[in-house]
């Protein structure tokens, strides 16, 4: 059972006349002095109301057109999409069939290449492992990038430890791989290459139509994680020559825990299944198919089907709201990554002569981070900026900041404000900025060791 110290958090942070319904809420009351003040406590940080929020390639919130899709298969129509023989599993699964269409169609594939998974790390794995275990007997070689997720790394160094190759590319300064020196990497042996779409760090937009046109040539499947390019930028299968695609539910305005696997049928590309069970989803993915979740992420992909271009339009003025009243009261500004291959709702920013920590901790008020949520516990600077070359003091100084589609340009005004202000302040506290602004070269000077 929840403690009282935890449901007092979940209290506060709930709307009034929106307290939790279950006995242990009732058991716990709200302290009065907590309730006056409209403090929220968490974590030994105390904030007045939420922090705005401005971390989109963590999570987005869902719609609510997607939270209206998804009530009913909660409610009234809760039957499991595999039972054959009544009505509530009939139901429930043409809304499953229904949302693979609505999926397939955002990304220009055939519905019957779409398997519902719990998310992209899973369809990650699928992809990574389930190819070449497959195709173990005639292929033992990857090719991936520096800058993948943590799942795609994790993955590939799972199979170097089964005895498997893995070539793990470098990235320029701008975080674009090298397209000669990807084909060159490509042997007679190699089973895939995995290259992420949009890289959840730094919102860099990889070449998938040149990647995928190499590795049609060479005759090798190409994998991509889409989860952070899904809904964000035009996917076209077809065209890109995509083998295999990993999507999430959760970036695209959708519930967490769903995501899906496009996997090509013509030519075949075939997959070890990582799970045993039922044999659902064709015996690629086993286990009861979430009607409610995989209802959301198809009306989450249905939503972005239409509104793409107008969210992207949005996003891209809110992002440069943000760079220019940023970059028009801050020198020493540095964005990470391509400026002109990039998806505008990620902006990862380095400031100079200011410990990155200390300003996240600052910006209390702002609901940001220094990089993936999968690997934000460390205090090692970002694996994904030391590959770009990025210094390892400016890799610990960097942010960012998610921009979605509920954004308001109010926010925006409010984290220019905030950021401004809390760099401002730190500087003031560091002795490198004085001497920088004394006109000292720091690579210069010889520091003394002790």
């Amino acid at each position: 059972m929840a403690s009282a110290k935890h449901l007092s958090v979940l209290r506060r942070a709930l709307p009034a006349g929106r307290l939790l319904s279950t006995a242990a809420a009732s058991a716990a009351p709200l302290p009065v002095e907590d309730a006056a003040e409209d403090v929220i406590s968490m974590k030994g940080v105390r904030i007045s109301g939420r922090p705005l929020y401005l971390d989109m390639q963590a999570t987005t919130p869902v719609d609510p057109r997607v939270l209206d899709a998804m009530l009913p298969f909660y409610l009234s129509r809760f039957g499991n999409p595999h039972s054959r023989t009544h009505l509530y599993g009939w139901e429930s699964d043409a809304a499953v069939e229904a949302a693979r269409s609505q999926v397939a169609a955002l990304v220009g594939a055939n519905p019957k290449e779409i398997f519902f998974t719990s998310g992209a790390t899973e369809s990650n794995n699928i992809s990574v492992k389930g190819v070449m275990h497959f195709y173990r007997d005639k292929k033992r070689h990857v090719v991936t990038t520096q800058t993948e997720h943590k799942c795609v790394l994790d993955s590939c160094r799972h199979l170097q430890q089964e005895g498997f190759e893995v070539t793990y590319l470098p990235v320029g300064p701008d975080g674009l791989v090298d397209l000669d020196r990807l084909a060159a990497a490509i042997r007679p042996g190699t089973g895939l290459v995995s290259v992420m779409a949009v890289n959840n760090e730094i919102g860099v937009v990889q070449p998938l139509e040149e990647i995928g046109r190499i590795c049609k040539e060479k005759g090798v499947p190409f994998h991509t994680d889409a989860a952070q390019a899904l809904g964000k930028i035009p996917i076209d299968v077809e065209k890109m020559g995509i083998g295999l695609m990993s999507l999430s539910g959760h970036k695209i305005y959708g519930p967490k825990g769903v995501g899906a696997l496009y996997l090509r049928r013509r030519p075949r590309i075939r997959v070890e299944p990582q799970m045993s069970g039922g044999g659902q989803e064709r015996g690629i993915r086993s286990g009861t198919v979430p009607t409610p979740l995989v209802v959301g992420m198809g009306a989450a992909c249905e939503i972005a089907t239409k509104e793409m271009d107008y969210d992207g339009r949005r996003i891209a003025a809110l992002q440069e709201r943000l760079l220019n009243g940023i970059r028009s009261r801050l020198d020493g500004v540095v964005i990470n990554g391509s400026v002109e291959h990039r998806y505008p709702g990620n902006l990862n920013l380095s400031f100079a002569y200011v410990e990155g920590e200390s300003l996240l901790m600052g910006l209390k008020e702002v609901a940001v981070s220094s990089g993936s949520a999968c690997t934000s516990a460390s205090l090692e600077p970002s694996y994904v900026l030391r590959a770009l070359g990025v210094d390892e003091d400016m890799a610990h100084t960097s942010i960012r900041f998610g921009i979605g589609r509920f954004t308001t340009e109010a926010e925006i005004d409010r984290a220019i404000e905030l950021t401004v202000k809390q760099v401002e302040k730190l500087r003031e506290m560091s002795p490198l900025y004085e001497m920088v602004k004394e006109g000292i070269d720091l690579k210069s000077i010889q520091w003394a060791q002790h």
